[in-house]
Order: C-alpha cells, then structure tokens, then sequence
C-alpha cells in the first residue's frame, strides 16, 4: 500500500534529494505534509463557512491562502531544493495564521496555534537560515501589531460560541501536524545516532587495518633486511662449493678411470648453481621490496648480451631435444641500460620455454627501435610448448606463483623467475606482455627504453613489434 503512496510523493522530489535516507525523509514528509495540510485547513474553513463569516472576503481569502499550500510541491520540484519551497511555506502558513486570528476572534482564533507550528518548521526545514526565517515572521507580525494599533481593536465577525467547533477542529489538526513532525524527528534522529555509530565502527576498523599495515610493513621490511644482510653468507659458501667442484672436474676430467667421480660432480656442480640461483632470485625481490635493488645503466653490447645469454641458456634448451631460433641484426651497437637486469629476464624467459617445451621451436627475437623519439629494446622469447590456461595467465607474474596447480610437481620450479623478471622490467620503465594458448605454446615479449630513467612528465609508450626474418642458432 505504501509503495502507490511513496511513488506519488517521490514525483515532486528532485532525483539529487532522493539519493540520501535522511534528505529522501524530510522530502517525502515536507511533500506529504503539504499535500494533507490544507485538508487539515480545511476542516477549519469549513466550519467557519457554517458561519456568518462564511459570506464575507476575509472567509474568502483565508480560503485561498489555506489551497495555496497544495502548490508548495510543485514549487519543490521546480525549484529542485528544500530551501525556497520551505521558506514560502513558512511565511504563508504565518501569514494565514495572523491574517485568521486578526479577522476571526484575535487571540481566540481557531488559527492562531498555527503561528507556533509555523515557528516549528521554520527550525525544522530551515536551520541554516534562521535570521531570514525570524526576520520575514517578525516582519509580519510587526504588520499584525500596527494593523490592530490603526483599527483599535479585532473585528467582530463570530460570536464566541461559534468558534467552539472551529477551535477543536483546528487544536486536532494541529495535534495531528505536530505528531507527524514529531515522528520524523524521531526518524532522523535514529538514523544521526545509526550513522554516527556506524561511523565509529568504521573508524575503529580503520584504526585497526591501519595497524595491521603497520605491522605487515614493518615485518615486512626486517624480513627483507634480514635477507639482505644473509646475502653475503648464503652466497659465499655456495660459491665455494661450485668452484671446489669446477676445479676437481678439472682435476679428473682427464682420468680415464673417474666418469663415475665427474658425474658425480656435475650434480655437485648443477645442485650448487641451482640452489645459487634461487638464493640470488629470492635476495633479488627482496631487496626489491626492501626499495635497495637500483639501476646501474652503462653503455653495452647488446649483441654480445645476447650472446652470452644464449650461450647460458642453450644447454636448458637441448636438454629436452629443443632448438633455438635466433632473429636479431647482426649488429646491434653498444646502448645504455641496465645489463644485469636485461640478461636476468632474458635468461629468465629462456629457461621458462626450456622448462615446458620438449621435441620444439624455441624462438628469440632481439630488436632495436626508435619510437616516440626514443630508443627501445625488444626482446620476444616464443616457444611451442605446453602454453597456459587463461587462469594461469592471470597469476604467473605473482610471487612464488606457478601457471598450474600441478607444474612444481611435474616440472619443478618456486615461481619466482616470472615475478622477478616483472619487477625488473618495471624498475627499467618497460613492460612484459605474455599470450598463451593451452597446448599451442607461449609468447613473452619486453619492450624496455634504452634509457631507463623515470620522468613523472614523459608518456612512455611501447611501440608495435614488427617481425624479422630468422637465423638457427
């Protein structure tokens, strides 16, 4: 039943007040107060027109002053805010009242309660301008004052027994009016008290995430100290047990009887560089998070970058009967960038298709632009391999993350290399992109400027990647 209601009243409120619990409240009860007032009224009127009064202009007035009300909506929805429809509404209702008490029995009047229930709303609905409201009402009644001051006294159109009727009609209607306002103040107040208590919910809340993000940084950063610090003891002694094992390989390689002693060195030699690795890749992010790992651009070769890369990464590659494509220039010049960073993620992306592809194409393809005005390095590693699912996708780049719930099981890994290679590639201002298909293979390219120095106020924009004929390595 309220809905029919609710939706004629929300037609005279502008769309900008429905939005709010409490400015849709006073809206809906200003509108109904407007629309059920003047009926109130005129239960008054009407007994006054039983009257002698009924025949006279004052009636007459009282009357349309009493209707003018049913316009104070329509004004609300023109005017698309509260404050001029409530300030006419205000000074009509105090000069109806003034005007029916100075024609209609003076202090005795059935319509001189309204002058209070006109005070009221002017506190209600206009709180932010009281001193126009007070002064509009003063000016009335100083109109008031001086008129019975000119006439001497009230006009004597009613008796006092005929004003009995009209008087209790008028003291319920406005019991009736002040009940309805009494209720929406109720309202508004449950829902201050509502959203101030959800206000120290949310506050509290706050205070507590933002301790918690306290703490997390904070162990955070001494987890990442610590690691720092742990770098030259974790990695001195695993570098002597990689060179102890190189130079007693030297020592038998020209044994004949000692095959069984150099395999057993190579896995010596292979378990140590392995376990290096992933030491340097986890101190890696971790001075990363800790702000210590920084550039250290210097001019290079790119082409022989590229090279020992290769070199690096092909035994990966023909150990599971892969081959690798080459497409770059002969000559690449020497360029400025970082050239620890640019042959990690390189060698990163090798071992990652070395890793998934076996009996396939490898492909690398190494490009120098200008665009934009600026050099860039494209570096696009392809392969055919077991490619990737669009859910792996979505977390390959986070850290100690793998594509797939069974890749450490099949083919090992911790799921750093890619987050790694990202973070490297952010640092230089550049970007990695990956397009993958489950079973088709995998396509990583970088795009990295030549010069990567941040500038808050240059627009670094990768260009498109053109292709290359190709060379076998």
């Amino acid at each position: 039943m309220h809905k029919p209601i609710y939706r004629i009243i929300d037609w005279f409120i502008p769309a900008a007040m429905l939005e709010s619990d409490s400015d849709r409240l006073m809206a809906r009860t200003f509108v109904m107060l407007h629309l059920a007032g003047p009926l109130m009224g005129h239960s008054v009127t009407f007994f006054l027109a039983r009257t002698a009064a009924g025949a006279t202009w004052q009636f007459w007035v009282t009357e349309g002053m009493v209707a003018g009300f049913f316009g104070i909506p329509f004004l609300l929805r023109a005017c698309g805010s509260m404050r001029l429809p409530a300030m006419t509404s205000v000074q009509m209702l105090v000069g109806l009242s003034l005007f029916g008490s100075f024609s209609f029995g003076g202090i005795s009047s059935p319509l001189l309660p309204w002058f209070l229930i006109a005070m009221v709303l002017g506190f209600f609905y206009l709180s932010e301008s009281i001193k126009l409201v007070l002064t509009g009402i003063a000016l009335q009644l100083g109109i008031f004052i001086a008129t019975r001051i000119f006439y001497g006294q009230f006009p004597t159109l009613l008796s006092a027994s005929d004003l009995q009727m009209a008087n209790t009609f008028s003291i319920l209607a406005a019991l009736t009016y002040m009940t309805i306002l009494a209720l929406f103040y109720e309202t508004v107040m449950r829902i201050s008290l509502s959203l101030e208590q959800e206000t120290i919910d949310q506050r509290g809340k706050l205070e507590l995430v933002r301790e918690a993000m306290e703490a997390a940084e904070l162990a955070s950063k001494r987890k990442s100290i610590f690691l720092a610090k742990m770098s030259h003891e974790l990695r001195t002694p695993l570098n002597a047990v990689i060179g102890y094992a190189e130079m007693l390989r030297e020592t038998f390689q020209d044994q004949a009887d000692a095959s069984r002693k150099m395999q057993d060195l190579d896995r010596i030699h292979a378990a140590g560089r392995h376990l290096l690795a992933l030491v340097n890749n986890v101190l890696d992010l971790s001075s990363i998070e800790a702000n210590r790992l920084e550039l250290s651009t210097e001019p290079v070769n790119v082409t022989s970058l590229v090279n020992e890369v290769i070199a690096t990464a092909s035994p990966l590659v023909t150990k599971r009967d892969n081959r690798m494509i080459v497409n770059m220039p002969e000559e690449l010049g020497t360029i400025e960038l970082d050239a620890l960073k640019v042959r990690q993620s390189l060698l990163n992306l090798l071992s990652n298709a070395a890793k998934f592809t076996t009996k396939g194409t490898i492909m690398l393809t190494v490009l120098r632009r200008t665009s934009g005005g600026r050099d860039w390095l494209m570096l696009e590693v392809t392969d055919n391999g077991i490619g990737m699912s669009e859910e792996g996708l979505r977390r390959i780049f986070q850290d100690f993350s793998q594509a797939e719930n069974d890749t450490v099981s099949k083919f090992g890994g911790t799921g750093l290399g890619l987050a790694l290679t990202k973070r490297f590639c952010q640092m230089m201002a550049g970007t990695i992109d990956v397009r993958s298909e489950r079973g088709v293979g995998t396509s990583f390219t970088i795009q990295i400027p030549i010069v990567a120095a941040r500038s808050a106020d240059t627009d670094i924009t990768p260009p498109a990647e053109p292709g290359m004929a190709g060379k076998a390595a």
